[in-house]
């Protein structure tokens, strides 16, 4: 009885969403503004406001692993390769190493992938290691600043931690090395080790053009209450169980597969993107890391983000009001799941719509080639923007960082 209640409320929902909702959201969408607490920053312009130098490294950091395995340019690290081609033309260049506010090094540590596409880390801090080498050698700016003015992108799971599985990132800790430069990277959860305070946290890499292929028009009613498709338990790849020991995942399918509202699966059908965008609810559950590219996606697609994962850093939550276009369930509370969404009001739900149907918001969660304002290119640079000036105190004497520091293994020549 109850669940056929559910399901009369939704068909109601979906059909104010269909007769009333399109004229409010079309014209909410041309008025209300998106903020968040750093004001209007998704339309912020960082150029002008810093110069950026990019180190010139020989091919073998980067271009020559992409050419070994092209499929780097589309799985979920690859804004590693598109940051460096979006810094190599970007107005906010300076050849002229002496009036850099900061620099970059592009080193393609997530691109040695495994036969079924999975990236390696193991070489990653042989490899990031030998790059500080060279151009602490051949430059004098590292060395005057330890690498307090410069940043680097490392979008694995665990960043600069360079492991898959959490407890060997813990232990391995973030590259000692790397203590002081600025990360990106996607890996983002309060009090962790894997996380510096001066980080900034960007989405995954999801493909436009690929997303962009799939949409379908904006009249269609989202006739599906609750989406999800993948893994609810791990099946193998991290032996010590990772995130998905903490039992969100498994508690979804336990406590909802039978349940109408529900359309949740493992399997993950042709029509996936399609779905998303018929749907009210997505599911952004923690998995094999905190986060997933489902929460790219659900933002593309309009869908409402239910995000799933204590502790976690959103991508650019200084830009993107979070709170306001998602809802956040306590991984204790996933068995209340049903209660928690089907109590949100009609015009709470509109709300977060129309928020998400806002262009600007779904742009700063791209990657687009070429760039177009305000995207998450932009949106790195307007969080490395945030932090100028730099403090003096980032200039030190020389040595205040031990070259030998961390894992044997990690010392062994690149």
């Amino acid at each position: 009885m109850r669940h056929r209640a559910w399901a009369f409320s939704l068909a109601l929902f979906c059909l104010l969403s269909l007769r009333t909702g399109a004229r409010e959201f079309e014209r909410s969408r041309r008025t209300e503004r998106i903020s968040g607490s750093a004001g209007d920053v998704l339309e912020d312009d960082p150029v002008g406001r810093l110069k950026v130098f990019v180190y010139e490294l020989p091919s073998k950091y980067n271009k020559k692993i992409l050419q070994k395995d092209p499929r780097c340019l589309t799985h979920m690290f690859a804004a590693e390769i598109f940051m460096h081609r979006f810094l190599m033309s970007s107005p906010v260049r300076t050849l002229n190493p002496e009036e850099a506010d900061w620099f970059y090094t592009p080193v393609y540590t997530t691109c040695d992938l495994t036969p079924n596409g999975l990236p390696l880390p193991f070489k990653s801090p042989r490899m990031m290691r030998s790059a500080i080498q060279l151009i602490s050698s051949n430059w004098p700016y590292w060395n005057r600043t330890e690498g307090a003015d410069h940043f680097f992108i490392v979008p694995h799971d665990f960043g600069a931690c360079f492991h898959y599985q959490e407890e060997k990132a813990i232990e391995r800790g973030i590259l000692p090395l790397l203590q002081r430069a600025t990360l990106v990277q996607t890996f983002g959860q309060r009090n962790h080790v894997c996380l510096k305070d001066n980080s900034i946290t960007i989405p995954p890499y999801a493909p436009p053009q690929k997303m962009q292929a799939h949409l379908i028009p904006p009249d269609i009613p989202r006739s599906i209450f609750v989406y999800f498709r993948g893994l609810f338990y791990d099946v193998g790849n991290d032996p010590e169980g990772g995130y998905y020991a903490r039992g969100a995942r498994a508690s979804v399918w336990e406590n909802f597969k039978d349940n109408p509202l529900f359309d949740i699966s493992t399997e993950h059908p042709t029509t996936y993107y399609e779905d998303m965008q018929r749907a009210i609810f997505c599911l952004c559950p923690l998995g094999w890391a905190p986060w997933s590219p489902r929460l790219v996606e659900a933002v593309i697609f309009g869908c409402i983000p239910v995000i799933i994962a204590d502790d976690i850093v959103l991508p650019f939550a200084d830009a993107i009001p979070w709170e306001e276009i998602g809802v956040f369930v306590a991984e204790k509370d996933v068995p209340s799941l049903d209660t928690i969404l089907t109590s949100i009001p009609a015009e709470v739900i509109l709300r977060k719509q129309r928020l998400l149907a806002n262009p600007s918001m779904k742009q700063a969660m791209l990657f687009p080639q070429p760039a177009q304002p305000g995207d998450a290119f932009h949106q790195v640079l307007n969080g490395l923007a945030r932090k100028l000036p730099h403090d003096e105190i980032i200039y030190l004497k020389p040595g205040q960082l031990n070259w030998t520091a961390g894992p044997v293994g990690d010392l062994k020549p690149w």
